[in-house]
Protein backbone atom coordinates (compact mmCIF):
# COMPACT_ATOMS: atom_id res chain seq x y z
CA UNK A 1 0.00 0.00 0.00
CA UNK A 2 1.32 3.27 -1.09
CA UNK A 3 1.76 5.86 1.25
CA UNK A 4 0.41 9.27 1.38
CA UNK A 5 2.93 11.86 0.03
CA UNK A 6 2.18 14.97 2.74
CA UNK A 7 4.39 16.98 0.76
CA UNK A 8 2.85 16.60 -3.00
CA UNK A 9 -0.94 15.85 -1.46
CA UNK A 10 -0.88 19.35 0.78
CA UNK A 11 -1.02 21.15 -2.27
CA UNK A 12 -4.55 20.00 -2.84
CA UNK A 13 -5.46 21.09 0.65
CA UNK A 14 -5.54 25.04 1.81
CA UNK A 15 -2.69 25.02 4.26
CA UNK A 16 -4.21 28.13 5.84
CA UNK A 17 -7.84 26.53 6.09
CA UNK A 18 -6.47 23.38 8.12
CA UNK A 19 -4.56 22.74 10.64
CA UNK A 20 -1.97 19.93 10.17
CA UNK A 21 -3.72 17.15 11.97
CA UNK A 22 -6.84 18.38 10.08
CA UNK A 23 -4.91 18.22 6.90
CA UNK A 24 -3.39 14.99 7.23
CA UNK A 25 -6.60 13.09 8.49
CA UNK A 26 -8.16 15.02 4.98
CA UNK A 27 -5.73 13.84 2.61
CA UNK A 28 -5.69 10.26 4.49
CA UNK A 29 -9.18 10.08 4.05
CA UNK A 30 -9.34 10.74 0.22
CA UNK A 31 -6.85 8.06 -0.90
CA UNK A 32 -8.75 5.48 1.01
CA UNK A 33 -11.80 6.60 -0.76
CA UNK A 34 -10.49 6.08 -3.83
CA UNK A 35 -9.48 2.45 -2.34
CA UNK A 36 -12.75 2.17 -1.40
CA UNK A 37 -14.44 2.94 -4.97
CA UNK A 38 -14.95 6.68 -3.76
CA UNK A 39 -13.72 9.75 -5.43
CA UNK A 40 -10.68 11.44 -3.40
CA UNK A 41 -12.74 15.05 -3.34
CA UNK A 42 -15.61 12.92 -2.35
CA UNK A 43 -14.15 11.17 0.41
CA UNK A 44 -11.93 14.54 1.38
CA UNK A 45 -15.33 17.04 1.40
CA UNK A 46 -16.71 13.96 3.62
CA UNK A 47 -13.50 14.23 5.43
CA UNK A 48 -13.49 17.61 6.20
CA UNK A 49 -17.21 18.04 6.96
CA UNK A 50 -16.76 14.96 9.61
CA UNK A 51 -13.54 16.24 10.84
CA UNK A 52 -14.70 19.74 11.58
CA UNK A 53 -18.18 18.73 12.76
CA UNK A 54 -19.64 22.11 11.73
CA UNK A 55 -21.63 23.10 8.97
CA UNK A 56 -19.77 24.58 5.77
CA UNK A 57 -20.99 26.12 2.26
CA UNK A 58 -19.51 24.62 -0.60
CA UNK A 59 -17.40 27.78 -1.10
CA UNK A 60 -15.54 26.86 2.14
CA UNK A 61 -15.17 23.65 1.37
CA UNK A 62 -14.06 24.59 -2.16
CA UNK A 63 -10.81 27.55 -0.61
CA UNK A 64 -10.69 24.51 2.01
CA UNK A 65 -10.07 21.97 -0.05
CA UNK A 66 -8.43 23.93 -2.77
CA UNK A 67 -11.06 22.13 -5.38
CA UNK A 68 -12.89 24.04 -8.50
CA UNK A 69 -16.66 24.89 -7.14
CA UNK A 70 -17.84 22.80 -10.09
CA UNK A 71 -16.24 19.35 -8.36
CA UNK A 72 -17.79 20.94 -4.61
CA UNK A 73 -21.17 20.82 -5.86
CA UNK A 74 -20.90 17.32 -7.81
CA UNK A 75 -19.09 15.31 -4.67
CA UNK A 76 -21.73 16.68 -2.62
CA UNK A 77 -24.58 15.95 -4.82
CA UNK A 78 -22.84 12.38 -4.45
CA UNK A 79 -22.42 12.82 -0.84
CA UNK A 80 -26.19 13.25 -0.45
CA UNK A 81 -27.07 10.55 -2.24
CA UNK A 82 -25.31 8.25 -0.30
CA UNK A 83 -27.40 10.00 2.98
CA UNK A 84 -23.73 10.93 4.39
CA UNK A 85 -24.54 14.97 4.37
CA UNK A 86 -27.47 16.78 4.71
CA UNK A 87 -28.33 20.37 3.93
CA UNK A 88 -29.08 22.52 6.27
CA UNK A 89 -29.61 26.41 6.38
CA UNK A 90 -27.71 29.01 8.64
CA UNK A 91 -29.67 32.09 10.03
CA UNK A 92 -29.37 35.12 8.18
CA UNK A 93 -27.42 33.32 5.25
CA UNK A 94 -29.05 32.10 1.80
CA UNK A 95 -26.53 29.71 0.67
CA UNK A 96 -26.68 26.05 1.32
CA UNK A 97 -24.60 24.20 4.08
CA UNK A 98 -23.92 20.79 4.46
CA UNK A 99 -22.96 18.61 7.25
CA UNK A 100 -22.27 14.94 8.09
CA UNK A 101 -23.03 12.61 10.61
CA UNK A 102 -21.08 13.45 13.79
CA UNK A 103 -21.87 10.47 15.67
CA UNK A 104 -19.57 7.76 14.23
CA UNK A 105 -21.76 4.82 14.96
CA UNK A 106 -24.47 6.53 13.06
CA UNK A 107 -22.08 7.16 9.90
CA UNK A 108 -20.98 3.13 10.41
CA UNK A 109 -24.31 2.56 9.93
CA UNK A 110 -25.27 4.72 7.01
CA UNK A 111 -22.15 3.62 4.86
CA UNK A 112 -22.98 -0.19 5.52
CA UNK A 113 -26.57 0.42 5.14
CA UNK A 114 -26.07 2.19 1.99
CA UNK A 115 -23.00 -0.19 0.33
CA UNK A 116 -25.60 -3.12 1.46
CA UNK A 117 -28.48 -1.54 -0.82
CA UNK A 118 -26.04 -0.75 -3.70
CA UNK A 119 -23.90 -3.81 -3.38
CA UNK A 120 -24.90 -7.01 -1.61
CA UNK A 121 -28.92 -6.88 -2.44
CA UNK A 122 -28.52 -6.55 -5.89
CA UNK A 123 -26.43 -9.28 -6.41
CA UNK A 124 -28.53 -11.89 -3.35
CA UNK A 125 -31.15 -10.94 -6.40
CA UNK A 126 -29.11 -11.62 -9.48
CA UNK A 127 -27.79 -15.62 -7.00
CA UNK A 128 -31.63 -15.74 -6.62
CA UNK A 129 -32.72 -15.33 -10.39
CA UNK A 130 -29.74 -18.24 -11.52
CA UNK A 131 -31.03 -20.44 -8.87
CA UNK A 132 -34.38 -19.88 -10.41
CA UNK A 133 -33.46 -20.16 -13.52
CA UNK A 134 -34.68 -23.35 -15.74
CA UNK A 135 -31.77 -23.29 -17.21
CA UNK A 136 -29.52 -24.14 -13.84
CA UNK A 137 -30.59 -27.39 -13.43
CA UNK A 138 -28.54 -28.42 -16.83
CA UNK A 139 -25.42 -26.68 -14.96
CA UNK A 140 -22.64 -29.42 -13.55
CA UNK A 141 -23.86 -30.53 -9.99
CA UNK A 142 -20.45 -28.55 -8.50
CA UNK A 143 -21.55 -25.28 -9.59
CA UNK A 144 -25.09 -25.50 -8.66
CA UNK A 145 -23.64 -26.31 -4.96
CA UNK A 146 -21.26 -24.11 -5.35
CA UNK A 147 -23.77 -20.88 -6.61
CA UNK A 148 -26.48 -21.94 -4.21
CA UNK A 149 -23.87 -22.80 -1.55
CA UNK A 150 -23.10 -18.80 -2.36
CA UNK A 151 -26.69 -17.99 -2.10
CA UNK A 152 -26.77 -19.03 1.52
CA UNK A 153 -23.86 -17.18 2.90
CA UNK A 154 -24.96 -14.08 1.25
CA UNK A 155 -28.52 -14.41 2.56
CA UNK A 156 -26.93 -15.25 5.98
CA UNK A 157 -24.67 -12.42 6.30
CA UNK A 158 -27.23 -10.12 5.10
CA UNK A 159 -29.82 -11.13 7.89
CA UNK A 160 -26.99 -11.02 10.30
CA UNK A 161 -25.84 -7.17 9.25
CA UNK A 162 -29.45 -5.80 9.42
CA UNK A 163 -29.56 -7.45 12.80
CA UNK A 164 -26.33 -6.00 13.65
CA UNK A 165 -27.39 -2.05 12.13
CA UNK A 166 -30.36 -2.47 14.95
CA UNK A 167 -28.02 -3.20 17.74
CA UNK A 168 -27.51 0.02 20.48
CA UNK A 169 -23.98 0.99 19.91
CA UNK A 170 -23.13 -0.16 23.45
CA UNK A 171 -24.27 -3.24 22.19
CA UNK A 172 -22.91 -3.53 19.06
CA UNK A 173 -19.81 -2.67 20.80
CA UNK A 174 -19.65 -5.53 22.86
CA UNK A 175 -20.86 -7.95 19.89
CA UNK A 176 -17.26 -6.86 18.05
CA UNK A 177 -15.03 -7.31 21.46
CA UNK A 178 -16.67 -11.06 21.61
CA UNK A 179 -14.53 -11.70 18.50
CA UNK A 180 -13.26 -15.53 18.42
CA UNK A 181 -14.98 -15.94 21.82
CA UNK A 182 -18.15 -16.92 20.49
CA UNK A 183 -16.10 -19.67 18.13
CA UNK A 184 -15.35 -21.35 21.53
CA UNK A 185 -19.08 -21.13 22.68
CA UNK A 186 -20.16 -22.65 19.90
CA UNK A 187 -17.22 -25.02 18.34
CA UNK A 188 -15.53 -28.02 20.69
CA UNK A 189 -12.41 -27.06 22.27
CA UNK A 190 -10.21 -29.70 20.00
CA UNK A 191 -11.69 -27.85 16.59
CA UNK A 192 -10.55 -24.10 18.08
CA UNK A 193 -7.71 -22.81 15.94
CA UNK A 194 -5.24 -19.95 17.94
Amino acid sequence: MPQISLQTATAQVDARALGSVARRFVLHWGEMGSRWGVNRTVAQIHALLFYSGRPMCAEELAESLQVARSNISTSLRELQSWKLVRVVHQVGDRRDHFESHRDVWELFRTVTRERKLREFDPTIVALQECVADPLFTDEDRDTQARVKQTLVVMSALSGWGEQMLRLEPATLMKVMKLGARIQSLVSPPSTVKP
